[in-house]
C-alpha cells in the first residue's frame, strides 16, 4: 500500500485499520493549518482505499493527543480572516464525522481547545487513564470555532457544555466517560488495542450498512430531516446483497458472511 506523503502526520496500516497518527510531538500535536490539511488528505485516503476498512485517530507520544491549536497561528487574524479559518476547520472534521468508513478516536494525553474538537468529530472516543479533556478558549478571550460549542453540546447536553466551556475547566478521562464524553476508559498500553478490538467487531458487519448508521446518526444532530434520512437509508439496505446475505444467514442460523455490496 502506497501512502501519502505528509509532514505532521503518520500514516500506517494493518488489518484493514488505517492509523492517523498526528506527529508534532514538540508541540504536543498542536493543530496548524498544514496538519489540519494532512488529516482531512488522510481521511480522504481512507475513502478512496478499498482494502481499509476503518481508521484510528490518535497522537504521536504519550503526552497528547492534541494539546490545541497553534496559537501561532492567530497572531494578525482580521475578524473575516477568522471566520474563514473556522469554517475550513469545520469542513475538515465534517470530512471525519462524514466518513463512511468508521473512525476512532484513541485520546492519549491532553485533548484540549481544537484537540478535543477534533475528538469529538470522531464517531466515538476511547481514552487512555491519561486522558485531560476540555475547552479552554474564554482564557484567550475566544470560543471553541472548530465546532465545539456544537458536537460537545451534543455529546454531554446544554448545562454540562456551558460549564465547561465558561469555566475552562480540564476533566479527567474518568469525568469524560460519567458524563459520555468518551465511550471507554483503558490503561495507556492497552488503547490501540481497544480500538483495534472494536473496529474488527465492526468490520464484521455489512458495510453498507455501517455507513447508513453513520449518515442517519448524523442526520439526527445536522438537520430536521433525521427520521425521513433513516427511513430513506433503511429501504436503500433492500438495494444490498448484504441484506440477502445477512437474513439468509440468520435464517440459516449461521455466521453472514458481507461483502459491502
Amino acid at each position: 500500500m502506497q501512502f501519502p506523503s505528509f509532514e505532521n502526520v503518520l500514516l500506517t496500516a494493518e488489518n484493514g485499520i488505517l492509523t492517523i497518527t498526528i506527529n508534532r510531538p514538540s508541540k504536543l500535536n498542536a493543530l496548524n493549518l498544514k496538519t489540519m490539511q494532512e488529516i482531512e488528505a488522510a481521511v480522504a485516503f481512507l475513502k478512496n482505499t478499498p482494502e481499509l476498512k476503518g481508521a484510528i485517530l490518535t497522537g504521536a507520544g504519550e503526552k497528547a493527543f492534541v494539546a490545541g491549536a497553534d496559537i501561532a497561528e492567530f497572531a494578525g487574524l482580521t475578524p473575516p480572516k477568522a471566520t474563514e479559518m473556522a469554517q475550513r476547520g469545520h469542513d475538515i472534521l465534517f470530512s471525519i464525522e462524514r466518513s463512511a468508513k468508521p473512525i476512532i478516536a484513541a485520546v492519549n494525553g491532553f485533548a484540549l481547545g481544537g484537540g478535543c474538537e477534533l475528538a469529538m468529530s470522531c464517531h466515538f472516543r476511547v481514552a487512555a487513564e491519561n486522558a485531560k479533556f476540555g475547552q479552554p478558549e474564554v482564557n484567550l478571550g475566544l470560543i471553541p470555532g472548530y465546532g465545539g460549542t456544537q458536537r460537545l453540546t451534543q455529546l454531554v447536553g446544554k448545562g454540562r457544555a456551558n460549564e465547561l466551556m465558561m469555566t475552562a475547566d480540564m476533566i479527567g478521562a474518568e469525568e469524560a466517560l460519567r458524563i459520555g464524553l468518551v465511550n471507554h476508559v483503558v490503561p495507556l498500553a492497552n488503547l490501540q488495542a481497544k480500538c483495534q478490538e472494536i473496529l474488527q467487531k465492526i468490520f464484521t458487519k455489512a458495510p453498507v450498512a455501517i455507513a447508513y448508521v453513520i449518515e442517519s446518526v448524523n442526520a439526527a444532530v445536522d438537520t430536521n430531516n433525521g427520521y425521513s434520512t433513516e427511513a430513506e437509508k433503511f429501504g436503500q439496505c433492500f438495494a444490498t446483497e448484504d441484506v440477502k446475505e445477512g437474513t439468509t444467514a440468520f435464517l440459516e442460523k449461521r455466521k453472514a458472511n458481507f461483502q459491502g455490496k
